[in-house]
């Protein structure tokens, strides 16, 4: 299985026993599974098995699933209204006693009335409505199937992205890790020339208290750990990548642990070389997480 993004759309007709139909299905980001499902009037017995099969394919995002259904009018039939009618036809003797001299209504008048003639749809036996549940349903898997395949493919190409994010990282920390700042000449040449400048600042300092804490500076400006831990990430995000299960939530907190990683790189940075190649990592990183938001 690969990596699935959030965001999807797909749309399928269907054509039952004098009916036809469309599904139609949207997916956006989510922190969880959300489904809104829009069915037809007398259809509500869908919403089970639906709900189910979208829990089965689908593990986050919000789902929006819509079914629109078109009964063929050849199918209506024409019936009388009998209360209406007897209504109608009570008025008319009425008037009729009171009016005797006034001329009969006609057919076409008494029809004429609102509601004396309905337009109703043929009924359906349970067989047919059988036959149209089970087709809806096979449009709906096909809709599903297609949703989930157009996630797949998105988040095929988001793995591509990342993939080339974390190349980038990997050769920003080999970049810091052989920067001619950290080598450890240059370190203690600095950590001289600042113990100089202290020492000449004022004779009443102790040169070996001095050298002490120039030793725990240099210890705690050490970004070593800091680069074993950004080889360790990116090793652990191409795993999680490579897996292609759901691990858009895994991803994201590796994408904090990489912020704080460079953060701390650039906290600890005593030379504008290394302060460079941590802003340009950090950047990488936002791209990154703005990227992992989008995947399953």
């Amino acid at each position: 299985m690969g990596l699935a993004s959030m965001t999807g759309f797909s749309r399928v007709e269907g054509t039952g026993k004098a009916c036809r139909w469309t599904w139609e299905m949207r997916s956006v980001n989510g922190k969880g599974l959300d489904i809104r499902l829009r069915l037809p009037a007398g259809l509500e017995d869908l919403e089970a098995p639906v709900r189910e099969a979208v829990g089965r394919g689908l593990k986050r995002g919000n789902i929006t699933i819509g079914l629109s259904l078109q009964r063929d009018q050849g199918e209506a039939v024409l019936r009388i209204n009998e209360t209406a009618l007897e209504a109608v036809l009570s008025a008319v003797q009425l008037l009729h006693r009171r009016l005797p001299d006034a001329s009969p209504p006609t057919l076409d008048g008494i029809l004429s009335h609102k509601g004396v003639l309905e337009l109703q749809e043929a009924e359906e036996d349970e067989a047919d409505r059988e036959a149209l549940r089970e087709g809806l349903l096979v449009s709906f898997n096909e809709a599903l199937t297609a949703l989930a395949a157009m996630r797949r493919s998105e988040g095929a190409a988001i793995g591509e992205v990342l993939a080339g994010q974390l190349a980038a990282i990997e050769d920003l920390t080999r970049r810091a890790e052989i920067h001619p700042a950290r080598q450890p000449d240059a370190i203690r040449e600095r950590l001289k020339k600042q113990v100089e400048m202290l020492i000449e600042a004022s004779a009443t300092l102790d040169s070996q208290r001095l050298h002490q804490e120039a030793a725990l500076l240099a210890t705690r400006a050490d970004i070593r750990e800091e680069l074993d831990r950004l080889y360790a990430h990116v090793a652990a995000a191409r795993k999680l990548i490579a897996d292609g299960a759901p691990v858009g939530r895994k991803l994201d907190f590796l994408a904090q642990e990489f912020n704080r990683e460079t953060n701390t790189l650039c906290s600890k940075s005593n030379d504008t070389g290394l302060t460079a190649i941590g802003l340009e990592m950090k950047a990488v990183v936002d791209q990154m997480r703005e990227q992992i938001q989008n995947l399953e």
